[in-house]
């Protein structure tokens, strides 16, 4: 994550940059600056996980019952110093970061492989350099912070920008993460996680000054480094024969500092030089080899500007150039020429500035460097301004005029000044009258076109000539198609219409705007027509919600068009409320990390197939419109890993019709209804979902907290036809079993040996409740989050005990610890889970009806 080599380079070359802070004291320090102000620290919670998951045992599922008295004592620590927690999580992935996605999806997948072969060569859970995380960990660490009463947040881009913004726009204490883009954005000051001591709360703080000072940077110019050097949008390669030329021209290389320390600093001196030079940073994107990669490089860069904040690094012309008074003449060598030229101090900036002599009047006259050309033009003093321009001699008056320089061909072209703005346009000559006119350059065709100015809003608009007449006429630009079309005006209204070729007469015809879908149609249409469109023009969503990378940020297209479902979805994703439901709302496109798999266990398929007909059914549910019509609902983008995906493209999938009892609800019904009766349209709909409306009743008889999970089981062993009645009894028991247990009995809890089928059922089922979060936030919250949350209903270690248990042949009585009202709760989950499974055909056997029976001895243990 972050930068490439430069957390290495941190820690071994530049250790005066980390120093040790404690919280509390800094917490004191930030409430005498800000009376009555609450200390407040950001926290990035996808950095912090594996720091948070502090059980020994991981391997198994998950030990979740420890987990939440980690997170309750961390929360508890800082709030027993007055310091508020704010927490932030990955909402999505970013198109720009799909691959580094997509990378380290892919190595994970190497890395579980080890995992399972070094579970079947040694039977237990590897150590902590093997660690990998929990399924579904992030997912349920949001409902933990927000069960323990603190604030959560799902960002709607990649959380660290948003972490950066809230730091710097609240003034927080800092920010709390293991990311070096940290160092990078400039905000608030960034502290590690991974240094910190939770009982002293001694940590490390990163200073980004103190990077600067070592790297002879500025502030702004870490962006350019970053993506110099490789970060989460840049791919590393892509400038590494830069970096090694920039290391090969480096005078000042550091014996005691390896090659990528070397790398880092050669790179910072190389910029460091070019911002020196006039115009730097143009000189700079010269020389990079960006080719088709200059927009995806910029979009870097601009990634780490957050609101408000500007790159020196994006070129723009300056708005003023020097003006000089009683010139002290000096002379240097040019660097590229080796010519000596003339230079003349300007008294206001201190700076010299080349000179060369007028022709005309043989006096010396300052010059400057066309940027495009990198010739030297002469330049004279604007009266107005008293600013310097560069000039250039118009052959038929033989006088000097301004001029600038068309970005677009690179050649000067003389200008005039417009009477009303008092700006300098360029002008072309109209080849009929002679007269100079103003233009402007079409972004289309790249040529000059000339324009005029309206009268009502005084503002220049482009002309064309009208074939017919002769005769130039305005345009405006069409905001769908981004071209220049003619317009006329509405004799009633007085306002401009545009026109549009009419393929039949050939020719124009005024449009309208369609409000409702912001489409164009012709004058006349019947307004009420609805073409047949799957995306939508979300006009709720604005573009503070995203970064603002410049001319490429365009208006958030979704995948539904009501503004109050998407402002719905909106706030429960952002509250960290519902999992997926906005992604599919307003992307179409969802994603799923790795789970604990056994690639080579082909008996048990993935959780992204068992999981995936409940899915499309909830992408009928959100994209249907109502009605549960799935022909014209568009197909979902699917990145789920899987044994045999090489994740290039994602999965397109199509929703699946539901059958619900009295039709498909519409998401209006489900989510903003208060009406009698809703609730249970709300449960039918989530059966619906799970394909298990004839179960309601055996689900109804379980009754709370145990429906939730008895529904996810009858799931799984309708789709899985290799699980078993001794996987069953597990799952049950482990459920009853949790309810009376301390956690510091789970913490001793030990196992005989670790089996890698349980192993991978535990990720099943724990990948089973994140799908039920899915739903029951789908369906408009028919049951408790906290009756599927795993602190309540799964424990890792604990199943793992049941699971081996189970396949020694234990008895049910062992399996329940010998206690009856488990046991009688057993049997009643169990009749029910049974009974829904053979209604749908699939009665539940026993692996073991050949091996003798156990009535619970010694080889199970009590």
């Amino acid at each position: 994550m972050g930068v490439r080599g430069l957390q290495g380079f941190v820690g071994s070359s530049c250790p005066h940059i980390c120093t040790v802070v404690n919280f509390k004291d800094l917490a004191e320090q930030h409430r005498s600056r800000h009376p009555g102000g609450t200390p407040t620290i950001v926290v990035d919670a996808m950095c912090c996980l594996r720091y948070w998951y502090t059980p020994d045992s991981w391997i198994c599922g998950g030990q979740w019952r420890e987990y939440f008295s980690a997170l309750r004592e961390f929360v508890k620590t800082f709030t027993a110093v007055g310091i508020k927690l704010i927490f932030f999580f990955d909402g999505m992935v970013e198109q720009n970061k799909r691959d580094e996605w997509v990378k380290r999806r892919l190595k994970n997948n190497r890395e579980i492989a080890r995992i399972f072969h070094y579970i079947k060569s040694n039977k237990e859970q590897p150590g902590r350099n093997m660690f990998f995380i929990p399924s579904g960990l992030a997912v349920f660490t949001r409902f933990a912070l927000k069960t323990l009463g603190q604030e959560t947040r799902c960002s709607l881009q990649e959380a660290d920008y948003e972490v950066a913004s809230y730091g710097l726009q609240n003034d927080c204490l800092g920010i709390l993460g293991e990311d070096t883009d940290y160092l990078i954005y400039d905000t608030c000051p960034y502290f590690s996680i991974s240094e910190l001591c939770l009982d002293s709360l001694d940590t490390v703080m990163l200073c980004r000054e103190k990077l600067c000072q070592s790297l002879g940077l500025g502030l702004s110019d870490l962006p350019l480094l970053a993506c110099l050097l490789g970060n989460d949008v840049i791919p590393e390669g892509m400038f590494e024969s830069f970096r090694y030329k920039c290391l090969s021209s480096y005078t000042s290389v550091r014996e005691n500092f390896d090659k990528k320390g070397n790398i880092i600093l050669a790179v910072a001196d190389h910029i460091a030089k070019v911002r020196r030079l006039h115009q730097g940073e143009k000189k700079l994107e010269e020389i990079l080899p960006l080719g088709t990669n200059k927009a995806l490089f910029y979009k870097g860069v601009a990634s780490y500007l957050l609101p408000g904040q500007r790159s020196p690094w994006f070129f723009q012309k300056p708005e003023g150039v020097i003006t000089l008074d009683k010139p002290v003449v000096s002379m240097i060598s040019g660097p590229e020429s080796h010519w000596e030229v003339p230079m003349c101090t300007d008294p206001e900036s201190k700076q010299e500035v080349p000179m060369c002599t007028d022709p005309e009047s043989g006096r010396d006259v300052p010059v400057c460097t066309d940027p495009e050309s990198g010739r030297d033009v002469p330049m004279y003093t604007d009266p107005e301004s008293r600013q310097d321009v560069p000039v250039c001699t118009d052959p038929e008056s033989g006088q000097d005029v301004p001029v600038c320089t068309d970005p677009e061909s690179g050649q000067d072209v003389p200008v005039c000044t417009d009477p009303e703005s008092g700006r300098d346009v360029p002008v072309c000559t109209d080849p009929e009258s002679g007269r100079d006119v103003p233009v402007c350059t079409d972004p289309e065709s790249g040529r000059d076109v000339p324009v005029c100015t309206d009268p009502a809003s005084g503002r220049d608009v482009p002309m064309c000539t009208d074939p017919e007449s002769g005769q130039d006429v305005p345009m405006c630009t069409d905001p769908e198609s981004g071209r220049d079309v003619p317009v006329c005006t509405d004799p009633e209204s007085g306002q401009e219409i545009s026109l549009s070729s009419d393929p039949e007469f050939k020719q124009e015809v005024p449009m309208c705007m369609r409000s409702e879908s912001k489409q164009k149609l012709p004058v006349g249409t019947n307004p009420e027509f609805n073409p047949e469109a799957p995306m939508f023009t979300n006009p709720e969503i604005k573009q503070e919600d995203t970064i603002n990378t410049g001319p490429e940020m365009k208006q958030q297209v979704t995948m539904v068009s009501d503004p109050e479902i998407l402002q719905v979805a909106r706030a429960h994703h952002v509250q960290a409320e519902s999992y997926l439901v906005y992604n599919i709302l307003s992307s179409g496109e969802v994603e799923c990390s790795n789970s604990l798999e056994d690639e080579l266990d082909q008996a048990l398929p993935s959780q992204a197939f068992v999981y995936r007909p409940v899915r499309q059914r909830v992408y009928s549910l959100l994209l249907g419109g109502g009605g549960g019509d799935t022909s014209a609902c568009p197909t979902v983008k699917e990145w789920f890993v899987y044994s045999g995906n090489p994740l290039r493209h994602p999965d397109l999938v199509r929703p699946l019709q539901m059958n619900i009892p009295g039709g498909t609800p519409s998401l209006k019904l489900l989510w903003l209804s208060q009406e009698p009766g809703v609730q249970a349209r709300r449960l039918d709909t989530l059966l619906a979902c799970f394909d298990l409306s004839s179960s309601r009743e055996e689900l109804q008889a379980v009754g709370s907290p145990f429906e939730a999970l008895c529904c996810l089981l009858i799931y799984l062993f309708v789709q899985v036809d290799t699980l078993c009645l001794e996987d069953l009894h597990a799952f049950i028991a482990q459920a009853l079993c949790l309810q009376g247990k301390p956690t510091v009995q789970l913490v001793d809890l030990e196992l005989d040996h670790v089996d890698p089928r349980a192993v991978q059922l535990g990720s099943l089922l724990v990948r089973g409740l994140t799908t039920l979060v899915l739903v029951n936030s789908a369906c408009g919250f028919p049951w408790k989050t906290a009756d599927f949350m795993p602190w309540n209903l799964f424990d890792g270690k604990l199943f793992h005990q049941k699971y081996l248990q189970s396949e020694k042949g234990c008895t049910v009585e062992v399996l329940v610890e010998q206690n009856r009202s488990r046991l009688t709760k057993f049997q009643a989950l169990k009749s029910a889970v049974c009974r829904a499974c053979v209604k749908e055909n699939r009665p539940i056997s026993s692996r073991r009806h050949w091996r003798p029976h156990h009535s619970g001895g010694s080889r199970c243990g009590r």
